[in-house]
């Protein structure tokens, strides 16, 4: 995914090697605590368990379901994985801009950088790359999919790396005491926090939905090419057909350029091998041949949510210098997250839905998050176990490689273009049959392994080859 590092001397990858000229005495102070701090490993591994469970659950979600997407409301593994690469950006950018010498180069740098997420997010998921499994490359650009994972990131990154630097100038230099100290402190992030999910409530629960048609583009259908109708002409729904999410996105991107395949294929009222794909019901509803964008516009404005939460614990870990501080502001907000999420899900206030970005989902992955850093950072940082997982973060030092790489299928696909008289006879298919499955007798068990040992153990190995080398894909 996309590896959103530290502008200050690459502190992910490199040491710190400041310069300086007749600075003032807090800055000369400042400067001094820079060189001292020692680079937290914790978020380069956590970076690289969120890309490797990305290849896990793409890989190995078709063949064990309860890993893959939940068909429409509900959480998965697979679910945590966008919001966990949020959350990771948002700490990025608090620490790439704990100081900022030059706010206009700041913001060009910021705009150049999502730029560049944009275009990889179109070449790679916008339908030019057919990869791994066909090897012709090309997009109809009446059907090319505007949104995606890496645009998705882009918006998040461009909005609150802008509040971080055009704030900047109305914070304090020190953090006051007191025990909500750091919210005061960085307020107006709160205050945009807090306009985001307004916009996105009132607009999910107050627009109105119409009936909708679409022609099916489902080629293995018997009704490809057929004009149906989805009957809505309702307001505040949250269910497949009726939400605003689909109605925005359906009015501004057009329904051509939405995600053809979405995970509501899988649900019961579409298919009878539910959680899994197959053949639709005969009496299935129209909106299960229907395309829905899972990174669609009113969804990347509430997950801008996840980005926010994480450039607090971002400051959190520039402000605070001790563990036990840290650890206590990270655990108990993400405990509270986690606790609140679940309560909306439960009682149906809110629903967990990744499709919709819901705000219960928000909480619940936004805790897990703060959790799962919380624990790194006491296994790698406190207890110095950092070599029991060099290889997530040798993962995560080249994330942006190894997600296009392996996530996007970009390396299969050429291991795939050098076939032996049958492009489905190539090197990686008889891996997986004879050295997988057919050892093991069990195509489930096979494909799993070698997700785990042929995928992510190789993505593991490569990155720290190339780190030897200081070698990095950076944007």
């Amino acid at each position: 995914m996309a590896d959103i590092k530290e502008d200050i001397g690459h502190a992910q990858h490199q040491h710190l090697n400041l310069t300086v000229e007749a600075p003032k005495m807090e800055e000369k102070e400042e400067e001094r605590e820079q060189m001292k701090t020692k680079r937290v490993a914790s978020l380069d591994i956590f970076r690289g368990l969120t890309v490797a469970l990305m290849i896990l659950v793409d890989d190995a979600g078709g063949e064990w379901p309860m890993i893959g997407h939940a068909p429409w409301n509900g959480c998965n593994l697979a679910d945590f994985v966008m919001p966990f690469f949020l959350f990771i950006v948002g700490m990025a950018i608090a620490l790439a801009f704990k100081r900022i010498p030059d706010r206009l180069k700041a913001i060009s740098k910021v705009i150049l950088r999502t730029l560049k997420l944009l275009f990889w997010g179109l070449l790679l998921q916008g339908g030019f790359s057919h990869a791994p499994d066909k090897l012709t490359y090309g997009v109809d650009m009446k059907m090319i999919r505007w949104c995606g994972i890496l645009q998705r990131i882009a918006l998040a990154y461009l909005v609150v790396a802008l509040i971080e630097i055009l704030t900047r100038n109305a914070q304090a230099k020190r953090l006051s005491p007191g025990r909500f100290s750091i919210f005061k402190l960085y307020f107006w992030h709160w205050v945009a926090g807090a306009c985001v999910l307004i916009v996105y409530l009132a607009t999910l629960y107050g627009t109105h939905v119409p009936d909708w048609q679409f022609t099916v583009q489902i080629t293995d259908s018997a009704d490809f090419g057929k004009k149906l109708t989805v009957a809505c002409n309702v307001r505040g729904k949250l269910d497949p057909p009726c939400n605003a999410v689909g109605y925005v996105d359906r009015e501004v991107l057009g329904i051509n350029h939405m995600y053809p395949h979405p995970a509501w294929q899988r649900s019961k009222a579409c298919t009878k091998n539910s959680p899994h794909e197959g053949p639709f019901q005969s009496d299935a509803p129209p909106w299960c041949y229907a395309p829905f964008e899972p990174e669609g516009i009113l969804s990347s404005v509430s997950a801008i949510l996840s980005t926010i939460i994480g450039v607090h614990f971002g400051h959190v870990l520039v402000h605070m210098k001790d563990h036990s501080t840290r650890l206590r502001h990270w655990i108990v907000p993400g405990l509270a997250l986690l606790i609140l999420g679940i309560i909306l899900h439960f009682t149906n206030a809110i629903p967990l839905n990744k499709q919709l970005y819901t705000f219960s989902y928000v909480c619940v992955t936004s805790g897990a998050a703060a959790l799962a850093f919380s624990i790194f950072y006491i296994l790698v940082d406190i207890l110095n176990l950092r070599y029991m997982f060099l290889p997530l973060e040798w993962i995560g030092m080249n994330a942006m490689l190894v997600y296009v790489m392996a996530a996007e299928g970009i390396f299969a696909g050429f291991i795939n273009g050098w076939y032996y008289d049958n492009p489905h006879n190539t090197l990686i298919y008889w891996i997986q049959k004879h050295i997988f499955i057919n050892v093991w007798h069990s195509r489930k068990v096979g494909i799993l392994l070698y997700v785990i040992f042929a995928e992510i153990l190789f993505w593991g190995i490569v990155p720290g080859l190339l780190h030897r080398f200081r070698i990095y894909w950076k944007l």
